[in-house]
């Protein structure tokens, strides 16, 4: 019932019955967080109170160890990781008999991961006020080493509580990264010295009239703690030279002149304040998202700017984040330039999609006939970057459109009819509807053509970008149960996914998710225990 699916799981025959007020044993000062995290998660998931306390006395009911042992012949995992650590290692252990449960792993991270899997179990086993988890014995490790998604946060702004619930369906799901696009054409989302009109007029909207906002420094640095609690790295974004309407109405001078462009909007290069201010905003972000050892800048979609002047501003801007000492990401786009051996390149056009929209009228029948064009032109373009990046030794995230873009309508029908009337406006009309099987039931050598799975994917990422969610509940609809999908299919992305075993495992899910409060579209196609109308 665990998702993602453990790399090896060794049922038993019996039951441990974890009850409220049993104690949760800690060999390490260095656990004592992590499992006074996992008991108040549990409280939330299931009313139990479990007690943590420093004593390694054998008749706890739950132990919690630093430890390596039986878990040397795991692989390890493959990829950079957001927080640039070396060393960090998440291979574990969970061991549930009938008289108690051991989890182990070799730092608090592993640990955190281990007890994530006794909290799923826990909480789709509770009876009566007890959890009677079957007896199994697991050891487990991810395949790659960066799991994340991207918050669109710029077309939609989301405060920070609802960010934090993101954070938890991410912890759930055994995620480590949340990168936050902070910037577009509707919005600007956080401070920067000295450019007080970025919150004054780029934060003041959003898409579709909707309320903007934007995150103080202290809602950052709450945010970044929250999510490294929870083992999630918060890598930032700010989307330039294109996507820059919000900063260019800001302060107009910072996009070409009028006389110098058809309507494009873009950061133009040649204005005598443009790279002050990127190395403002690149300072901001790399002092307020400490964790991250990325920064992560866009360079997607600039219509309309000269393809010369922006392969100069990303190298230019790129060159910028390194001084501050940090490691650079750009979309797919980044590939044009004359990008570095071993930076990160997030690959998002999905050949499959780039060819059915170019091979159709969709573009014709979604676009703004004066955009047509450029759109096209990037199209045609995208077939190319993926083995450009590859033939310049980049780094690879897979963010394909085809499978990890969550702002896509729902093929499935809904058992909820409130569900049924989102249905019909969420999602990004130019994609073609996906069911829950489609995010699962796919071969990772199909989406990445060319790419050396051992050598160049850094791991995974799912979007949800935000042109059709008006609010808390529409994104949450997107995110659930899509999000437990891309949870499984980027920790066991070299396996395939069984689709009737996912869909049974991820039908006892429902159960933790109204527990929590979480909006999630019940979909027709899975046997949910806890959903409306089910049968």
């Amino acid at each position: 019932m665990i998702i993602p699916k453990t790399y090896e799981n060794r049922p038993g025959t019996g039951r441990f019955v974890l009850a409220d007020g049993m104690t949760v044993a800690v060999d390490s000062p260095e656990l004592r967080a992590v499992a006074e995290g996992f008991a108040n998660e549990l409280r939330i998931d299931t009313g139990l109170r479990l007690h943590v306390t420093a004593d390694p006395a054998p008749s706890a009911a739950l132990r919690v160890r630093l430890s390596d042992h039986g878990l040397d012949d795991l692989p390890r995992s493959r990829g950079d990781r957001a927080d640039g650590s070396v060393s960090a290692d998440e291979r574990h252990g969970l061991q549930v008999d009938e008289d108690g449960v051991t989890v182990w792993g070799p730092c608090p991270e592993a640990v955190y991961r281990g007890l994530t899997s006794l909290r799923q179990l826990a909480a789709i086993t509770l009876t009566e006020g007890a959890a009677h988890i079957p007896t199994v014995s697991i050891r487990d490790v991810p395949d790659y080493s960066w799991r994340g998604l991207t918050l669109d946060v710029a077309r939609t702004f989301h405060d920070v509580d609802t960010v934090k619930r993101v954070i938890d369906m991410l912890a759930l799901y055994k995620f480590n990264v949340l990168h936050l696009h902070l910037t577009d054409d509707q919005g600007w989302r956080f401070d920067v010295p000295g450019w007080p009109q970025l919150l004054t007029v780029g934060a003041a909207g959003a898409a579709e009239d909707r309320p903007g906002g934007y995150y103080t420094r202290a809602d950052i640095a709450e945010l970044v703690e929250y999510a490294a609690d929870r083992f999630v790295t918060v890598v930032p974004e700010v989307d330039m030279p294109g996507h820059s309407a919000a900063a260019i109405r800001s302060y107009p001078e910072l996009g070409p002149a009028p006389e110098n462009h058809s309507g494009a909007v873009y950061l133009d290069p040649t204005a005598d304040r443009t790279w002050l201010f990127v190395e403002d905003v690149v300072a901001v972000l790399a002092d307020q998202f400490k964790t991250s050892a990325f920064i992560h800048i866009g360079g997607d979609e600039a219509f309309g700017m000269p393809a010369e002047a922006h392969i100069a501003f990303l190298e230019s801007a790129a060159a910028i984040v390194r001084e501050q000492g940090k490691a650079v990401i750009g979309w797919q786009e980044m590939a044009r330039t004359n990008v570095s051996a071993r930076e990160t390149v997030q690959y998002w056009m999905s050949l499959t999609e780039v060819d059915a929209m170019l091979g159709s009228q969709r573009l014709e029948e979604l676009i703004p006939p004066e955009f047509v064009d450029v759109v096209r032109e990037n199209l045609e373009r995208g077939r190319t970057d993926l083995h450009r990046a590859l033939a310049l030794g980049a780094n690879i995230i897979a963010s394909p459109t085809s499978r990890y873009y969550l702002d896509r309508p729902f093929a499935d029908a809904a058992l909820d009819p409130s569900h049924e009337q989102a249905r019909s406006r969420l999602g990004m009309a130019a994609y073609t509807p996906t069911s829950i099987e489609d995010g699962v039931n796919w071969d990772i050598e199909d989406e990445l053509p060319g790419v050396d799975l051992d050598t160049q994917l850094v791991g995974f990422e799912a979007a949800a970008w935000c042109e059709t969610v008006t609010g808390r509940e529409d994104l949450e609809l997107l995110l659930l149960p899509r999000l437990a999908g891309v949870g499984e299919r980027s920790w066991r992305a070299r396996t395939r996914t069984d689709w009737p075993d996912y869909r049974q495992r991820l039908a006892a899910h429902s159960s933790v998710w109204n527990a929590r409060g979480w909006n999630w579209f019940t979909a027709s196609s899975v046997p949910w225990i806890d959903a409306p109308n089910n049968s």
